[in-house]
């Protein structure tokens, strides 16, 4: 039964057996999402895959999917992979009023309900509570007592939902220091991590509000909570992680049992790093923008090919891309900063990879099904796949065949492996 294998995955990661961490794919890309399935189904491990409250919504979110459909579309490509359905976990991500910030606290927090609602009906089984941000008509700096009431709503909202659904009732992740989703902007050497004793509070606290709330059940499928472990990044740098910084933090695990911590923009982190993360606690390893980034990557590689080939320079993808994130500045805009010639790079070539909010318009899903269609068959001249995905040519020298899109995934699959590294 799912309800139980899942419940069963949850309890096994709290209390250290099993797998000793797991890599959460943070990504409505379909490629992205495929790769990660297909990794799954050959190993026949489960894999948790979690949607932004950006992405997908009750109204769509940027992709244009809610929870049902995202999750139907999962399914498919599972079915195309060979993966059983069960060996899925879905997550929402960043579930809250993050989308609606702009709105007074009062609407906001409307849409965020429906938004949760949605997601627990959809049988998504792991629900990150994100009541950290301020809204149009908040303080700068909301007080732990009102981000830990808004979760309890939220929560509420879900276990309602679930219940009315016949789904089984989700498991949450809290937190009050959460890094915020996407990538830092600003100083990002300036973070700092969580103190132990700030984050055996915020439990106490959600613990607190959960109960008077009426939310005992719930209580126990707290399972994780987001803290900053002081690793971050940006469109040009990463701070990488320190374990020695974390060592009280990481011990105050003890005083919490069947509680892990949960880690955000462990993007770009080194194998070593994230092999530290989990040693250390940080059970749950969020990746998104690294797996897009490596997406981006291969597709502008695969472009550099065809321009080679076709000796023709005009109407190549980044072209098509430029053309899509200026016409709708709304998603990197705020993230791209300096003159314009350097946020060109970042739109383009930024860790922060804003260029992922742009994949699914019309003008690029049809650019880069050409792109995947002309090397649709594994024709590709050795040399070139030697200068554009070099670590991939000892493997088409050892025999194997690629067609673009087998390169796509294969890059994709490379981060991939990195995390299968450290959770392992």
């Amino acid at each position: 039964m799912i309800v139980q294998q899942t419940g069963d995955f949850f309890a096994d990661l709290g209390a250290g057996r099993g797998r000793r961490g797991v890599a959460s794919l943070c990504s409505a890309h379909p490629l992205v999402i495929e790769a990660g399935l297909a990794r799954a189904a050959r190993a026949s491990t489960t894999v948790l895959i979690e949607a932004t409250c950006n992405q997908v919504n009750h109204q769509g979110g940027y992709t244009g999917a809610t929870p049902a459909s995202f999750r139907d579309s999962v399914h498919t490509i599972a079915g195309k992979c060979g993966l059983d359905r069960a060996k899925i976990i879905f997550g929402g991500d960043h579930l809250g009023p993050l989308p609606w910030r702009d709105a007074p606290a009062a609407t906001a927090m409307r849409e965020a309900e429906a938004c949760v609602r949605a997601f627990a009906t959809a049988g998504f089984a792991k629900i990150h509570l994100d009541a950290s941000m301020a809204c149009a008509d908040d303080p700068p700096d909301l007080p732990e007592s009102t981000i830990a009431e808004r979760a309890a709503r939220l929560a509420a909202a879900a276990e309602e939902a679930a219940r009315e659904a016949g789904q089984s009732p989700p498991h949450y992740v809290i937190g009050t220091e959460v890094p915020a989703a996407g990538g830092g902007l600003g100083e990002i050497a300036a973070i700092t991590t969580t103190a132990p004793e700030a984050a055996e509070a915020t439990l106490a606290l959600h613990r607190k509000i959960f109960a008077e709330q009426g939310l005992h059940d719930a209580i126990g499928r707290i399972i994780a909570m987001v803290v900053q472990p002081g690793i971050e990044y940006d469109n040009f740098d990463l701070v990488l992680y320190r374990p020695e910084t974390t060592r009280t933090l990481s011990n105050a695990l003890q005083r919490m049992p069947g509680l892990v911590f949960e880690a955000h923009s462990t993007d770009y982190q080194p194998p070593s790093a994230l092999r530290a993360l989990v040693a250390d606690g940080f059970a749950i390893l969020k990746v998104g923008p690294a797996l897009s980034f490596a997406l981006r990557e291969a597709l502008y590689g695969l472009d550099g090919i065809a321009r080679i080939l076709d000796g023709d320079e005009s109407g190549s993808l980044a072209a098509v891309m430029e053309k899509v994130m200026i016409d709708n500045p709304r998603f990197w805009q705020s993230h791209c900063l300096g003159d314009e010639r350097s946020r060109k790079f970042q739109r383009h070539y930024g860790f922060s990879d804003r260029i992922r909010y742009y994949w699914s318009c019309g003008a690029a899903e049809a650019a880069v099904a050409s792109l995947l269609t002309r090397f649709a068959t594994a024709d590709i001249p050795k040399p070139l796949i030697h200068q554009f995905f070099p670590t991939l040519y000892p493997r088409i020298m050892a025999g194997e065949r690629f067609s673009g899109k087998a390169l796509v995934l294969a890059a994709i699959d490379r981060v991939l492996d990195e995390y299968e590294s450290a959770i392992s």
